[in-house]
């Protein structure tokens, strides 16, 4: 039984290890995200509605070529104690002469990785590049969605501190895939940042908050589930694979009240916010300009169905 369970917590551990937020709710929120816009950008983003899809989930993938990608994922504000949100400077800086850069990367950096993919979105913009602007796009929309995540806020990422090791691909892979379909999507329209940062930080010491309770939660349900209850074979593509039963997972979704649902709309609006708000500080350029004429069409009007549900707030489900 214990090396069984051993497997399990090391399978769980390679899907964490593989992805945040999973790589189906990362694309789930940037393709949402593109329904948040105005009329301005609505054109050129549901043009590229696909890219803006399949990219979101370029920056995990980087983390397997690039050393220095893992700190952008996540910031553990537990590691600056109690108050850390007005121990720690907002601007790096300032953050780097209290800490030293190699402190910081060490216990992550992603409010200032979400503060340089938006001015590096409203230089694309400014330059009207296309490709760039489809890049920084869906890397934007990445590293606010990890933000969204109360895990990537501690040094307790996956439970390990407290004996619940698998926690982290419970609540933002598991739940999600099960759930997510059910979920109401419409957030309603994406708004203006006066600050980049400061709203980053903010976005972080909300999701912060929401820490104890992740934790505390599945601690209470454990009590309630034997092993062969809490987990379950099922299929991830063409493997089967231990994994949190779906009755253990709907239990915890359940018990935090839908939280996993919230932190996934309040990912969606901010990125759709961000996208807008460099569009605005770039002087909205005419983006109708770069849409490709050769588009297909019938993505196009996919996308159009899709905004359609999107007002009634759902989605078409496991599209992507």
């Amino acid at each position: 039984m214990k090396q069984k369970l051993a497997l399990l917590i090391l399978g769980c551990t390679l899907i964490i290890t593989c992805s945040s937020w999973g790589f189906f709710a990362h694309k789930r929120i940037n393709r949402t995200a593109v329904f948040t816009l105005p009329k301005g950008m609505a054109a050129f983003y549901s043009a590229n509605i696909d890219y803006i899809t399949e990219h979101a989930v370029d920056p995990d993938k980087r983390r397997y070529v690039d050393s220095t990608e893992a700190p952008r994922h996540f910031f553990d504000a537990d590691h600056y104690g109690k108050h850390p949100f007005t121990r720690m400077p907002q601007r790096w800086e300032e953050a780097e002469r209290q800490y030293s850069a190699d402190s910081l990367d060490k216990y992550g950096t992603v409010p200032w990785a979400i503060q340089y993919q938006y001015y590096q979105l409203v230089k694309a913009f400014k330059g009207n590049d296309t490709a760039a602007i489809l890049k920084t796009s869906a890397n934007l929309g990445h590293y606010i969605a990890d933000a969204c995540v109360p895990l990537h806020l501690t040094q307790n990422y996956n439970g390990q501190l407290t004996n619940q090791t698998g926690i982290h691909a419970l609540w933002e892979t598991r739940i999600p895939e099960l759930m997510a379909d059910g979920y109401h999507y419409n957030v309603g329209k994406a708004r203006y940042i006066n600050d980049p940062l400061k709203e980053a930080w903010k976005i972080c010491h909300r999701t912060f908050n929401c820490v104890d309770s992740v934790l505390l939660f599945e601690k209470r349900l454990d009590k309630t589930f034997t092993a062969d209850q809490k987990y379950a074979i099922t299929k991830r593509g063409n493997r089967s694979v231990k994994d949190y039963s779906a009755a253990y997972a709907m239990g915890y979704s359940k018990s935090m009240h839908g939280m996993v649902e919230r932190q996934m709309r309040i990912s969606i609006l901010e990125v759709g916010s961000y996208w807008f708000s460099a569009w605005v500080d770039a002087g909205q350029p005419d983006l109708n300009k770069l849409i490709d004429k050769n588009i297909n069409t019938t993505a196009l009007a996919q996308a159009n169905k899709e905004k359609q549900l999107y007002k009634l707030g759902k989605v078409m489900p496991k599209s992507n």
